[in-house]
């Protein structure tokens, strides 16, 4: 499964019902898992964004999928990115042709 990593912003309506928002992070964690994805990790943060979600996901469309869900219903704005593990990596860096340097 892919990886991705979805830092959220609370919209003006958002911001007004926080005190709903892990009822609405717990909703949509079962939303994913109907869908055949998994929310690993929702962190609420302050600063830039008001939330970081780790999912995983069979593929890009079903994020895509789960993430217009997520914003629809006008709480949040979500940008999502998706991101590689160690041995993702190492096969992205064959792909490229390049030889990988093992410490021993």
């Amino acid at each position: 499964m892919a990886t991705y990593v979805s830092l959220v912003n609370w919209t003006e309506q958002g911001i007004k019902n926080f005190p709903d928002t892990i009822k609405r992070v717990q909703e949509f964690s079962r939303h994913v898992e109907r869908a055949g994805g998994m929310i690993r990790e929702a962190l609420w943060s302050f600063g830039e964004y008001d939330l970081v979600h780790i999912s995983q996901f069979a593929n890009d469309e079903s994020a895509a999928a789960a993430s217009l869900r997520l914003a629809s219903a006008g709480n949040v704005r979500v940008r999502t990115m998706r991101v590689f593990d160690v041995a993702e990596m190492e096969n992205i860096i064959n792909l490229a042709g390049v030889p990988i340097e093992h410490d021993s």
